[in-house]
């Protein structure tokens, strides 16, 4: 007579009237090497109590299998929230491009949870098929759900996604037009062809400096996380229309966007922003004091060699540190030609 399989004797487990020794047949599973376990684990999913739903889930998570996509997105509309929570989890996953199918379908669910948990999914599997679906998410009503579609884009680096994401830089909701800075950034960090500042010429006529006017335009959003993430990527664009913009910015109401506006002059090698790096060196902020020391040390800026010898004797150590360094790369660099960024 053969022995019963694991997945057998799992099975009949999980017909146990009683929930807490179907929980305890689930706890005390660790062997997942038999294939056949996705069976009884997917029919676990639907099961009556929530702790074994999520024990369910949490095994499928390990095995990975695209074969529980369907019951896993079900999972995602659970009454239980650590059970569409668990779904979650698991739905990032799955390996395997016939689960894509699945995922892109529930890209248009009416529940904005299965929506972003699909699309979380769909940026793990590089799956080509989703392109055109997470774009189409970048006009969900629910700001999550763009949020998610602008990431996944963010991760999957596809250049012909530039004008889609371009376009988020407008959007209503203040953390999509972070994240779409970020995600065209992303576009430039993938060492590719296509800069995030030319993004969009790659797909149509010569539009860069089009493009650094919108960001540019976003240091004056309202929200001021917007503005900081818009001067770092401008002070990656070596394009010296940035930089009058980013002088002005250094006048923002939030101490971070001042800081990060001059740190972003310092790598553009703005010369003409030295002066206003030079009173940003009294500042009562050590951060901003900080930042514009190192920002004169990249610019080379001779004018600032007094001042900077004032910071020296700084209160705060960081601010001694980086006036001591600004003024090491201001003598060593003298007479320097900026080939950086032109303003």
């Amino acid at each position: 007579m053969t022995q019963p399989s694991l997945a057998q004797e799992l099975e009949s487990a999980l017909r146990d009237p009683d929930p807490g020794a179907r929980q305890l047949a689930l706890a005390q599973l660790e062997d997942l090497s038999d294939p056949e376990l996705i069976h009884p684990l997917i029919a676990a999913v639907r099961d009556e109590d929530p702790t074994v739903r999520a024990l369910a889930l949490g095994h499928l998570e390990d095995l990975g299998d695209p074969r529980a996509v369907p019951a896993i997105l079900g999972a995602l509309e659970d009454e239980e929230t650590h059970v569409r929570e668990a779904a979650a989890a698991t739905l990032r996953e799955i390996r395997g491009s016939e689960a894509a199918p699945y995922l892109i379908d529930a890209v248009r669910h009416e529940r904005p949870f299965v929506r972003t948990s699909a699309i979380v999914a769909l940026r793990e599997l590089r799956d080509p098929r989703a392109l055109a679906h997470l774009e189409g998410a970048l006009e969900d009503p629910v700001p999550e759900v763009r949020r998610e579609a602008v990431l996944s884009l963010a991760y999957l680096r596809r250049p012909e996604s530039a004008p889609a994401l371009r376009a988020r830089l407008r959007d209503p909701d203040a953390q999509v037009r972070q994240v779409a800075i970020g995600a065209l950034d992303a576009l430039r960090a993938s060492g590719g062809a296509v800069d995030v500042l030319h993004a969009v010429d790659a797909l149509h006529p010569p539009d860069a400096p089009a493009l650094v006017e919108d960001f540019a335009a976003l240091l004056s959003d309202p929200d001021w996380r917007v503005r900081v993430e818009a001067a770092i990527v401008l002070g990656r664009s070596a394009h010296g229309l940035a930089a009058p913009h980013l002088r002005s910015a250094l006048n923002d109401g939030a101490w971070q966007v001042r800081k990060e506006s001059a740190l972003a002059l310092g790598r553009l090698r703005a010369a003409s922003a030295a002066p206003d790096l030079i009173r940003l060196l009294g500042s009562d902020l050590p951060d901003l004091r900080k930042a514009a020391a190192q920002s004169l040390g990249e610019i080379r800026a001779a004018s600032a060699e007094a001042p900077l010898h004032g910071l020296l004797g700084d209160a705060d150590v960081e601010v001694r540190k980086a006036a001591s360094r600004a003024l090491d790369a201001i003598r060593t660099g003298a007479g320097r030609h900026d080939t950086f960024a032109r303003d």
